[in-house]
C-alpha cells in the first residue's frame, strides 16, 4: 500500500471544464475541504474520496459526488485510489463548469483522469500500518530508552509522568515493534512493563 505525507495537486480541462485534483494525507482532509470551499466559491462541485484503516486494520472507503449525478465522481475517484493501492488519504476535485455538458460517461472519465493526474505528480510513499504501544518506565530508564528511540529514528512519544516513572505512548510499525521489544524485554527486572 501506498500514501503520501504531503499536499500535491494538478489540473486538466476537459471541453472547458476544469478540474482541479488534490491529494492529501487524510488527517488534512476537514481543513482542506473547508479552504477549497472558500478559495472556489464559484465552482460547481468538490467531490472527495477517501480510504482509511480502522482500528481493527480493516480499510474504510467513502466518497461524495457533491451534486453530481449519483455514481459519476465520487466512486469512479475512488477506484482510482483502488487501482493505485492508496490508503489513509483522500482526492478531493474541485470542478469548475465550461458551459458543455459531459454526460455521465464523460463525467466518469474527468473525474478519473483528474483522479489519475494528481496520483501521477504525487511523491508516494510506502504505506506501513503502525499501532500504538503503551509502557512503562522507572525514571532510571529514561535516558537508555530515549537514546534507543533516538537511535532508531522513532518519534519521541507522548508522556505521562507519575510519582515511580513515566507512562510512553509510542505509535510503531511493525518493524520498529519487534525492534523495540527486543531491547526494551531486556530491562524487565529494572523497571519496564508493557501496559494494556
Amino acid at each position: 500500500m501506498q500514501s503520501v505525507t504531503e499536499l500535491f495537486h494538478e489540473q486538466i480541462e476537459v471541453k472547458k471544464s476544469t478540474f482541479i485534483g488534490y491529494l492529501t494525507p487524510l488527517s488534512q482532509i476537514d481543513t482542506l475541504y473547508e479552504r477549497l470551499k472558500e478559495e472556489h466559491p464559484k465552482a460547481r462541485h468538490i467531490v472527495w474520496a477517501k480510504r482509511y484503516l480502522n482500528e481493527y486494520q480493516q480499510i474504510v472507503e467513502n466518497s461524495s459526488d457533491d451534486g453530481e449525478p449519483k455514481g459519476t465522481s465520487g466512486p469512479p475517484v475512488l477506484n482510482v485510489m483502488r487501482g493505485s493501492n492508496l490508503i489513509e488519504c483522500a482526492i478531493l476535485i474541485v470542478r469548475y463548469f465550461g458551459g458543455i455538458k459531459l454526460g455521465t460517461g464523460g463525467l466518469v472519465r474527468a473525474y478519473s483522469s483528474c483522479a489519475k493526474a494528481v496520483i501521477d505528480r504525487a511523491d508516494l510513499q510506502l504505506f506501513e500500518a503502525r499501532h500504538s504501544v503503551r509502557f512503562f518506565t522507572r525514571y532510571t530508564l529514561v535516558a537508555r530508552f530515549e537514546h534507543f528511540l533516538k537511535h532508531e529514528g522513532i518519534p519521541f512519544p507522548k508522556r505521562e509522568y507519575e510519582g515511580e516513572g513515566i507512562v510512553w505512548e509510542l505509535n510503531l510499525s511493525e518493524r520498529e515493534s519487534a525492534s523495540f521489544l527486543a531491547f526494551a524485554s531486556s530491562y524487565e527486572r529494572d523497571g519496564f512493563h508493557l501496559m494494556g
